[in-house]
């Protein structure tokens, strides 16, 4: 699997935010462990999954899926966490609307204040967002 140093710098900052193991009844994905969820993957023992699966999963379902090892840097960095965190469909809709990774991120952010779960998770989301601009001024010197 000949994964190219954006996907690490990518999949590095997905795991900061997408951390260990959670059964939160307000998330709609249910049981999750790396970011990876029981509705997504029903067939996975998510208690079990370990870290080198889950980045696999990562890389063949958003990386790949999402053509980030098509885009320039910064741009598949913000589709595949957009991917990870709000689905690819969405991510690839935003990547079609916007030619600047900041207006995608402003229109990430807006998309995130339509969600019925937001009153609970605007906060993380924002600061999530907030994160990954900063990561890719840091990574982008």
């Amino acid at each position: 699997m000949g994964k190219n140093k954006d996907f690490e710098k990518a999949i590095k900052f997905v795991l900061k935010w997408e951390g260990g193991y959670s059964n939160d009844p307000n998330d709609p994905g249910g049981e999750t462990k790396y970011g990876i969820s029981k509705r997504s993957y029903p067939e996975l023992d998510i208690s079990k999954l370990t870290l080198k699966q889950a980045k696999e999963i990562y890389y063949q379902n958003y990386w790949l899926k999402t053509s980030c090892d098509e885009l320039p840097f910064p741009f598949n960095i913000v589709v595949f966490d957009t991917a990870v965190n709000m689905g690819r469909r969405r991510a690839i809709e935003l990547l079609n609307a916007y030619n600047d990774w900041r207006d995608y991120l402003l229109k990430r952010l807006y998309a995130y204040s339509k969600f019925k779960q937001a009153k609970i998770y605007f906060r993380g989301w924002a600061n999530r967002v907030l994160d990954l601009y900063a990561y890719i001024k840091k990574e982008g010197k």
